[in-house]
C-alpha cells in the first residue's frame, strides 16, 4: 500500500516465494504448450485456470481462453445449454481470479467479455459488484464494470445516482462513488433530463449534499474533489464561445511593409508591421475546438476571397484542433490607396460546424468588424533600417506608455459582448450567488480548523469569482482578491512543502492574470533602433509557465489569460521560474522574445516557437538547456523519435561530423524554418563551439549569436 515501509522478507517467506515461482513456471510453460499447439481440451483448460487464479495478471493466459471460449462455442452452437455452461464456467475462473487479486485489469476485462456474449445472468452480476464494493469500496475496477453492467441492463442514471448517495451517506471517504456520481450528472445535465434542469437548481442542491461530507471531516480530501468538479460547472460555459480576435472589433489596423509609420497616428495596438505582403487574423476561443474553415468562417475583403482561406489551429501536438487559430491574409500594395481604410468583415456564419473536444457545437454567431490601411514603402526609411544594430534587453530603453486610457476599448472581449447581447447578465448572477455562498462556508470553516485542502478551495473559489466579475460588469477586470489568494498559496506552500511545486504553480497563475489584465497605461514602450514597440514585461514574476499550463485546475475562467495578449510584438519574461512556455504560440504577431534567465530544461520546452513565424530576436540565454541528462518531454516534440517528422530533413548536412546527432535533433527542430536575426543562447550547458556551428548552419539569416555580429 501507498506510504507504508518495506520489510524485509523472513526466511520462511523466501523459502514459500520461491516455491509459488516454481509452481507458476511450471504452469507457465505448460499453458504455452498448449497455446502454441491450440490445444483446448478440459486438462489444459484446468492449467490456465490454475495459472490465473494463482497470477490474474498473466494476460497470455486470459487470451488463451478467449480462444478456448471461441473454439467450444463454435462446436457447440446447436447446444444452448452447453454455450451457457461454457460462459458460466468461464464466470467462475474470473471470480476465483478476482478473490485473489480484485484489482486485476486483466480478469475485469474478460468479464466484460464474457458478459457481452449475452447468456449470462446481469442480476447475479450485480450481487457480486455489491461483495466486491463492501470489500472494498474504492476499488475503481468494480465501478467501471458497474457501469458497464448499468448500461447492459438499462439501469437509469436517475437509479444509479441514488445508489451513489447511499453509498457516500454510509461513507463520505468513499472518492468513487464521489466520481462515479459526477458521471451520472455530467449526463444527466448535458442531456436536461426532467429532474436536472435548470441547472442552477441541481448544483444547489449538489453543493448542500457536499457540504455535509466538508463540516463532518474537513481533512477528507474526497468530498473536495467533488467540490471542485462542482464549482467547474459553476463557472464554465455550456458551449464554445469566441473569446476575443486580432485585430480587435472595431479597430482600424494600420499596415507598413518597411517598419516606418510616419505621418500616421501611431498606436501600438492598431499598427503592424509586414515584410511578406500578409497580416494574421486570429481567432480565440475559450476552449479547444475544431472545425475551423472557410465554410465556418466568412471573411469579405478586398485583399482575399474566402474559399482562398486556409485557417490553421495553432497546436503544438500536430493536432486539428486548439483555441487559437489563425489565417493570413494579403496585402497587395500596389493596388490600395495610402488614405484609404478597407474595411473587413468577419462572420461565424456555420456555427455548427465548430465543435468542441466534448462535443458541444458553438452556438453564438457573431460578427466583427475592422478596417485596414497600407502604409507606402519608404525606400529611405528602408535603407536605413537594414537590421544591422543588435537589440538590448536594457532599463533605458523602456518607458511607460501614456495612453489615453479610452484605447483599452480596442481589445475587445466576445465572451464579454455576447453575453450582453444575448441578456444573460441576470441569468448569469445566479453563477456569482452560488460562489459568493461558497466563499462565506469555507471561510466560517476555515475559522473553526486550519485546513490545508481548504485554503486551497477558498484560493480557487476567490479566483473564480475574480473571474466571474467582467461579467456581471463587462467594463471592470479588477481583481478583488489579488493580495488574499497570494497569501493563501504562500501559506500553503509553508503548511505542505511536499506539494510546493503544484502551490507555485498556481500562484504563478494568479501573478500572470494580474499582469495580463493591467489597463494599457501600465504597459511600457520599447524604444529600439528597428521600431517603437508595445512591450508587456512579465519579468521578475516568480511565473513557472506561462498561459493555461499551470495550475489547471485553478477554473476554467482562468484558461482565457493569453486573450490579453495578441497585440504583443515585444515580450521580455526574464527572471523567472519558467520551465515551460506552453501557450506562447497564440501571440502570433510576436517578434522580439526574452525568455532569460529561467529554468527552461530542453529545446523541446521551446516548441511553442515554431508556430512564431514573425520571431526575429530571442534570448534564452541563462536557462539550463543541457543540465538534465533525461528530457521527459523528449517523444512529444517533432522528431524522427517521435515518428511525426523526419523524412525530408537533410539533416547530417547541418551537424558536425564528430557529433553525435541525436543530441541535436529537438534543437534543430525547433529553430528549423524560424528566421531569427539575433540569438543569445550562453550560459546553457549545451552551448560549446560544435552547436554554435551547428546553429550558423540551421539559421542563415541569423546576424547576431551571443551578443557578437556573425561574419
Amino acid at each position: 500500500m501507498h506510504g507504508r515501509p518495506r520489510k524485509a522478507p523472513k526466511p520462511e517467506d523466501t523459502a514459500a516465494s520461491a516455491a509459488k515461482a516454481e509452481k507458476l513456471r511450471a504452469l507457465q510453460s505448460q499453458l504455452l504448450h498448449n497455446h502454441h499447439n491450440r490445444i483446448y481440451t478440459k486438462e489444459a483448460l484446468e492449467i490456465s485456470a490454475k495459472l490465473l487464479e494463482a497470477n490474474p495478471e498473466s494476460y497470455t493466459a486470459w487470451n488463451y481462453r478467449k480462444l478456448a471460449v471461441e473454439h467450444n462455442l463454435k462446436q457447440s452452437e446447436s447446444d444452448p445449454g452447453s454455450v451457457k455452461s461454457i460462459l458460466s464456467e468461464e464466470l467462475k475462473v474470473v471470480e476465483n481470479s478476482l478473490k485473489h487479486n480484485f484489482k486485476s485489469y486483466g480478469a475485469w476485462h474478460h468479464r466484460k467479455w464474457i458478459l457481452s456474449k449475452g447468456h449470462s445472468s446481469v442480476d447475479h452480476e450485480l450481487q457480486l459488484l455489491d461483495r466486491f464494493q463492501k470489500a472494498d469500496s474504492r476499488n475503481f475496477h468494480a465501478w467501471n464494470y458497474r457501469r458497464f453492467v448499468a448500461a447492459l441492463k438499462g439501469i437509469s442514471d436517475e437509479e444509479e445516482l441514488k445508489y451513489t448517495t447511499k453509498l457516500i451517506e454510509a461513507n463520505f471517504s468513499n472518492y468513487s462513488a464521489w466520481h462515479n456520481r459526477s458521471v451520472l450528472l455530467s449526463r444527466l445535465l448535458q442531456n436536461k433530463v426532467k429532474g436536472s434542469f435548470p441547472k442552477e437548481k441541481v448544483l444547489v442542491e449538489e453543493f448542500e449534499f457536499v457540504h455535509q461530507a466538508l463540516f463532518t471531516d474537513p481533512d477528507d480530501q474526497s468530498g473536495w474533489f467533488y467540490h471542485l468538479w462542482l464549482l467547474d460547472q459553476t463557472v464554465k460555459s455550456e458551449t464554445p464561445l469566441l473569446v476575443s480576435s486580432w485585430p480587435a472589433h472595431g479597430s482600424d489596423i494600420i499596415i507598413s511593409a518597411d517598419g516606418c509609420l510616419d505621418g500616421c497616428a501611431f498606436s501600438p495596438f492598431t499598427s503592424f508591421i509586414s515584410d511578406s505582403g500578409t497580416f494574421p487574423l486570429i481567432l480565440y476561443f475559450n476552449e479547444v475546438v475544431e472545425g475551423v474553415s472557410s465554410s465556418t468562417i466568412t471573411v469579405k475583403s478586398l485583399f482575399n476571397t474566402n474559399k482562398d482561406l486556409i485557417w490553421e489551429p495553432l497546436s503544438t501536438s500536430n493536432s486539428c484542433a486548439a483555441k487559437a487559430w489563425v489565417t493570413h491574409l494579403n496585402v497587395p500594395d500596389g493596388k490600395l490607396h495610402p488614405s484609404t481604410a478597407y474595411p473587413i468583415d468577419v462572420h461565424l456564419g456555420n456555427p455548427q460546424g465548430i465543435v468542441s473536444s466534448n462535443g458541444s457545437h458553438f452556438s453564438h454567431p457573431c460578427q466583427f468588424a475592422f478596417t485596414v490601411s497600407v502604409q507606402p514603402l519608404n525606400s529611405e526609411h528602408a535603407e536605413k533600417q537594414g537590421g544591422k544594430e543588435m537589440i538590448l534587453w536594457r532599463d533605458v530603453d523602456f518607458r511607460f506608455y501614456d495612453a489615453h486610457i479610452q484605447e483599452s476599448s480596442l481589445i475587445v472581449y466576445f465572451d464579454l459582448l455576447s453575453i450582453e447581447k444575448d441578456h444573460e447578465p441576470a441569468a448569469s448572477k445566479w453563477h456569482a450567488r452560488i460562489l459568493a455562498n461558497e466563499i462565506a462556508l469555507v471561510r466560517q470553516l476555515l475559522s473553526e480548523i486550519d485546513c490545508k485542502i481548504g485554503k486551497l478551495t477558498l484560493a480557487r473559489l476567490l479566483t473564480a469569482h475574480d473571474a466571474m466579475m467582467p461579467y456581471m460588469a463587462p467594463h471592470s477586470h479588477k481583481k478583488v482578491h489579488f493580495a488574499e489568494v497570494l497569501q493563501l498559496y504562500g501559506d500553503l506552500i509553508e503548511l505542505d512543502p511536499m506539494h510546493h511545486q503544484y502551490y507555485k504553480e498556481a500562484l504563478s497563475m494568479t501573478l500572470f492574470q494580474q499582469v495580463t489584465i493591467s489597463p494599457p497605461q501600465n504597459y511600457l514602450f520599447w524604444k529600439s533602433l528597428l521600431k517603437v514597440e508595445l512591450l508587456r514585461v512579465w519579468e521578475g514574476c516568480s511565473l513557472c509557465a506561462i498561459g493555461a499550463g499551470a495550475a489547471k485546475k485553478v477554473t476554467s475562467n482562468v484558461e482565457n489569460l493569453l486573450k490579453h495578449c495578441f497585440h504583443h510584438r515585444v515580450l521580455s519574461s526574464s527572471s523567472n521560474e519558467l520551465r515551460s512556455i506552453d501557450g506562447l504560440e497564440a501571440l502570433q504577431l510576436l517578434s522580439f522574445l526574452n525568455l532569460s534567465h529561467n529554468k527552461l530544461r530542453s529545446f523541446t520546452a521551446l516548441q511553442p516557437l515554431r508556430l512564431l513565424k514573425l520571431l526575429k530576436v530571442l534570448d534564452i540565454s541563462y536557462n539550463e538547456i543541457g543540465v538534465h541528462p533525461i528530457d521527459t518531454r523528449r517523444y512529444l516534440c517533432s522528431s524522427p523519435l517521435s515518428h511525426t517528422v523526419g523524412s525530408d530533413w537533410n539533416f547530417n548536412e547541418f551537424v558536425p561530423e564528430d557529433a553525435k546527432v541525436t543530441n541535436y535533433w529537438e534543437a534543430f527542430a525547433i529553430f528549423r524554418g524560424l528566421n531569427l536575426t539575433q540569438l543569445d543562447i550562453v550560459g546553457n550547458a549545451v552551448t560549446d563551439e560544435k552547436f554554435k556551428s551547428f546553429l550558423f548552419k540551421v539559421l542563415p539569416t541569423l546576424k547576431w549569436l551571443d551578443g557578437e555580429e556573425l561574419h
